[in-house]
């Protein structure tokens, strides 16, 4: 249907995992496609292969948000959808309130909050130069239930949520024409995530299987989500069959945090 046809979207942490589906299925609908990440190889060779544009980029230093935006505009004359899809939740130990060290509170903060924020901001007169736009901030269910043993995480991730109905409602006041909706993706087995189960498995003793099935048997479904489904969400919101949505959390976890 090319729902975003010729519309310039920016996907942070778009190399690879859950930033590479999105990146796909927006090029697939049509839009020019910014990705950015610190993976510069990995980057460069999705962009080869979708015919899009990558840029080397840390969502955690102001500047580099500057510079970025302002190419995307040389290049494109617009900016009409970012995802802050870049996060973090290690590599770490699982941590609890009480052990939480104070260096790993800061550094996945400073990825997910910060980074996230520094989007926002730097994209909000961007898009008002283009008449308007779509912010995607992914969030987690982490954001909607206790983390006791991602103590951080959790937390950084119900940073996001309250910022984004901020935001949101910040643009929606001063007639700026941006949307800002949060997307809450359950377990999705990325890498990352994959790296937290062995985590996770080892501190308890346990097989990787069991911490699987464990989780697994939290869905109703019975069954992961898997990246494709968080892609056709952010599609859904970004596309203008959304147009009178903002501020939203739209949770994809197959019923887990029912």
């Amino acid at each position: 249907m090319k729902r975003v046809k010729d519309k310039v979207a920016f996907v942070t942490g778009g190399a690879s995992g859950l930033g590479e589906s999105i990146a796909r299925k927006l090029v697939v609908e049509g839009a020019n496609v910014v990705i950015t990440d610190v993976q510069t190889g990995a980057g460069n060779t999705l962009a080869d292969e979708l015919g899009c544009d990558f840029l080397a980029h840390d969502v955690t230093k102001e500047k580099h948000w500057e510079s970025v935006i302002s190419q995307v505009e040389e290049k494109y004359g617009a900016l009409n959808i970012l995802v802050n899809n870049a996060g973090i939740d290690g590599p770490f130990e699982p941590s609890n309130p009480e052990n939480t060290l104070l260096s790993d509170w800061q550094t996945i903060h400073r990825v997910n909050v910060e980074g996230v924020f520094l989007g926002c901001r730097a994209a909000i007169p961007a898009m008002r130069r283009s008449g308007g736009g779509t912010i995607i901030n992914l969030s987690s269910i982490a954001a909607l239930k206790s983390t006791p043993e991602f103590t951080a995480y959790g937390a950084s991730k119900a940073a996001v949520r309250h910022l984004t109905k901020s935001v949101a409602v910040h643009c929606a006041r001063n007639g700026s024409k941006i949307r800002c909706n949060s997307v809450h993706p359950g377990v999705i087995l990325t890498p990352m995530v994959l790296n937290t189960i062995e985590n996770v498995a080892k501190s308890r003793g346990v097989s990787k299987e069991q911490v699987m099935d464990e989780i697994k048997s939290k869905n109703p479904q019975g069954e992961f989500v898997e990246r494709e489904d968080i892609a056709a969400a952010v599609l859904y919101l970004v596309s203008d069959d959304a147009r009178h949505i903002t501020g939203i959390k739209l949770v994809v976890d197959g019923g887990t945090t029912l």
